[in-house]
């Protein structure tokens, strides 16, 4: 039999990635590309989808030169995907009506407060699982068509369309205007027991239907794709965070992973039934395989992980490279003292606060550069655990472990830390690429690479884990001081900008 390679596309936050996979889920290839990111105003976060698409096919021909391979020897490709930004392209030219809206923009704060004066901040979560924030896509579509001129009647008409960046890619390669669900369940319009997009809340927000994509499952052939990879079958779609739950083989209820990028997110597998959060997480959908009923999850989303140590590389210059902070951060034994709440972008899980911003508490004269490092570190931890405890609440579920993914997962001390605040083992698996594997997987089941979920559980292998050594009352003393340097971030914003 011919070897089989698997293609994923992984269009993140900060870069693009191409990588091809073989039939046990080993890396073959990779090659990825950071592309600009645009802070036009204090809040916003704009990408240009022209540069995406443009630096995905660089990076999917330079995958398939490294690995030697051409475009047909691929079974499928799969595609996983920065989830709630927002893209509105014409159907005729592809241009699009603007800069995409990132999921990190806060600009449609206006739109949201003035949604949530008539039945609050969930006025809608009962039918999609997510709070009324400046997060999600259906918003931001809304303030595109309140600002854009002659994007609403040709949105109308059918002209303009829609989509999350997974919908934009398969337009481009195959010409199909369509979504999954696990990215449909991002944008705060579809229902989340139907898995259709909602007329009452397309309705309220004055989204016309004809703009939105097809929802479908996650794992099917959606077409063939032309171009770069012709003839190749685009067979998933799937979020980043669903795909990197899919990688790590979490696919009984109770199983958890967490994934720690540009933002951090926990995902917790709930199985087939809806379970509605009481603790500020997200009901969201986990994934669907072809006709099989859809799989849920409760999710803790977190804006500032990676990007605090990126900020603190590019803004204030105190590291030259990401990978420096570890280093730095070990110099110290402890943070001295200081905490560092990164509420840049207003504070998602648990706290839904969109009026925060961030702070550094607990300076003293004593504190240098070192501490400050450890207590960025500390901070993903630190909200991390927030996210954990929600999540046992809400589910009734404890935890005995968390499995782990993401490039901040290469920084041990952070992973030691992680362990710390939980209290429980965190164990790294061998492939922690798991989000474009989650995405391969989902491609290769859709063509029969492989046959079903079993086979893929069986491909996961731990890399190292990290237990707990730091003391239950040391522990909760220094959790009961974040939390107070939480409510400091509080009420800073006190008018919603337009």
């Amino acid at each position: 039999m011919q070897p089989q390679f698997i293609a994923a596309i992984d269009q993140g936050t900060t870069s693009t990635r191409c990588i091809i996979f073989d039939h046990t889920g080993a890396i073959v290839s990779l090659d990825q590309k950071e592309h600009s990111q645009s802070f036009p105003r204090p809040g916003w976060v704009e990408h240009d989808p022209e540069e995406i698409w443009e630096r995905t096919q660089s990076v999917v021909r330079a995958a398939l030169d490294r690995a030697r391979l051409v475009a047909g020897q691929l079974s499928a490709v799969g595609i996983t995907n920065q989830r709630e930004t927002a893209v509105v392209w014409n159907r005729h030219t592809g241009r699009a009506y603007a800069p995409a809206i990132v999921w990190q923009d806060t600009r449609t704060d206006r739109i949201c407060a003035e949604l949530a004066r008539d039945g609050g901040i969930d006025r809608f979560r009962e039918r999609c699982g997510l709070p009324l924030a400046t997060y999600f896509s259906g918003p931001k579509v809304a303030w595109l068509l309140e600002q854009v001129p002659g994007l609403r009647a040709d949105a109308e008409r059918g002209d303009a369309l829609f989509g999350t960046i997974d919908t934009y890619l398969i337009w481009r390669l195959t010409g199909a205007h369509l979504t999954d669900v696990t990215n449909a369940s991002r944008t705060m319009l579809m229902n989340l027991a139907t898995l259709d997009w909602d007329a009452t809340i397309l309705a309220v927000l004055g989204i016309p239907r004809a703009m939105l994509p097809q929802i479908r499952s996650s794992s099917e052939i959606y077409g063939e794709a032309r171009g770069v990879l012709g003839g190749v079958p685009v067979a998933s779609a799937l979020g980043d965070q669903h795909a990197a739950l899919v990688g790590q083989a979490c696919y009984a209820p109770g199983e958890a992973k967490n994934t720690y990028g540009t933002g951090c997110f926990m995902l917790l597998n709930t199985g087939h039934e809806i379970v509605p959060s009481r603790s500020g997480l997200l009901t969201t959908v986990a994934y669907q395989f072809g006709t099989k009923p859809a799989v849920y999850a409760l999710e803790g989303s977190i804006a500032i992980a990676g990007a605090l140590v990126q900020w603190l590389r590019d803004n204030l210059g105190m590291i030259t490279s990401s990978a420096e902070i570890e280093a730095l951060a070990q110099l110290v034994d402890d943070n001295g003292g200081v905490y560092f709440v990164p509420a840049f972008s207003g504070l998602f899980a648990p706290y839904w606060r969109s009026d925060a911003r961030g702070v550094i508490v607990g300076l003293t004269r004593y504190v240098n550069r070192s501490h400050i490092a450890r207590a960025a570190l500390e901070a993903t931890a630190w909200q991390t655990r927030e996210v954990f405890d929600a999540m046992e609440r809400d589910s009734g579920v404890k935890l005995a472990a968390l499995r782990v993914d993401g490039g901040m997962v290469a920084n041990a001390l952070l992973m030691q830390l992680q362990s710390d605040v939980l209290g429980v083992p965190v164990t790294r698996p061998h492939i922690t690429e798991t989000t474009a594997l989650g995405a391969a997987y989902a491609a290769g089941l859709a063509v029969g690479v492989w046959r079903d979920l079993d086979e893929l559980r069986q491909q996961w292998v731990a890399d190292r884990s990290w237990q707990p050594t730091l003391a239950a009352d040391v522990r909760e003393t220094r959790y009961r001081a974040w939390k107070k340097a939480v409510t400091r971030t509080f009420d800073w914003v006190e008018e919603a900008s337009s």
